[in-house]
């Protein structure tokens, strides 16, 4: 199952919500145009959040539809981390927790965790609108109520749809504000990443020479039963393309990664390459053939 990746930019909003704790007044969380929330006292949290594109978490890179797209987060005390999606109109999505992952948000400190990881029953798939997108993520050193924000169901295989209220970015930052207010305010923190949706249909050619693959080694794992998403049998694609060989392949080799094979051979005659794959849930082969500007993918997946 594919769900679409992409966010927005934010509303200026100069607004500041107060809370008192104990008689002590605290520095409120900021709303702001750029980051949508913002934590104003240092915090022992620090996390992160960042794109398979760009580790540093500074930079805008570009994605075209159909693309797959990674999302690393790390923070510094053990935390529950949320992730939410908003895309260049304004449409909200909770996509950390989430039926798929079985709702685990939970991180250990310094470490870094990956969305989808190898195994997960779900991509995370560019589609328009185009534009400058962002992830926000929050994270707590306790567990936030976000249930007037969106609820995630156990054992649903959906992402929780966000309630109308807390739709665009700057009701989204309202119902944030609340939730965070709380929780002591050094024990959270939030951090945004930033890509666009670039117009095209398919990504710049980026020429790849093929190059001799050695075997990697088969580790055992343990048998898993079979994920949804998985099928077995064949698919066969055909399609006009100006992109290379090679750019292809490579396409479809990730694609085979992201469902959690291993690459273990491949072949090149001509204008035909083999591949096989691994994984702890069957064996796979890719052929991809090229007769012009025409291509013919076979994956057989057992």
């Amino acid at each position: 199952m594919k769900n679409k990746l992409t966010l927005t930019a934010g509303v200026t909003l100069s607004a500041l919500l107060a809370a008192a704790t104990l008689g002590t007044v605290q520095a409120a969380p900021q709303i702001s145009a750029q980051s949508i929330i913002v934590n104003p006292v240092p915090t022992t949290v620090n996390v992160r959040v960042w794109t398979d594109r760009d580790a540093s978490g500074t930079q805008t890179p570009n994605y075209y539809p159909g693309e797959n797209i990674r999302l690393y987060a790390s923070v510094s005390q053990d935390s529950y981390v949320y992730l939410f999606n908003i895309d260049p109109q304004g449409q909200v999505d909770l996509i950390l927790p989430n039926g798929y992952a079985g709702g685990a948000n939970f991180l250990k400190a310094n470490t870094v965790k990956v969305f989808p990881s190898n195994g997960d029953a779900y991509t995370f798939t560019i589609a328009a609108p185009y534009g400058l997108n962002r992830v926000l993520a929050v994270a707590s050193k306790t567990a936030l109520n976000i249930d007037q924000i969106a609820k995630v169901r156990a054992g649903q295989n959906s992402f929780a749809p966000v309630s109308p209220a807390a739709q665009g970015p700057e009701r989204l930052a309202q119902a944030l504000s609340i939730v965070v207010n709380p929780v002591p305010q050094n024990t959270w923190d939030s951090a945004t990443a930033f890509y666009n949706v670039a117009q095209g249909n398919v990504a710049p050619v980026r020429p790849a020479p093929i190059q001799p693959v050695q075997p990697a080694p088969v580790r055992p794992v343990p048998v898993q039963p079979v994920q949804p998403g998985y099928s077995i049998g064949i698919t066969k694609t055909t399609f006009s393309s100006n992109r290379s060989l090679g750019d292809v392949n490579n396409e479809y080799v990730n694609r085979l990664r992201n469902e959690g094979f291993v690459l273990v051979s491949s072949r090149q005659t001509g204008n035909h390459i083999r591949s096989e794959f691994k994984s702890n849930r069957g064996t796979a082969s890719l052929e991809v053939k090229q007769r012009g500007n025409r291509f013919d993918v076979t994956i057989t997946r057992r």
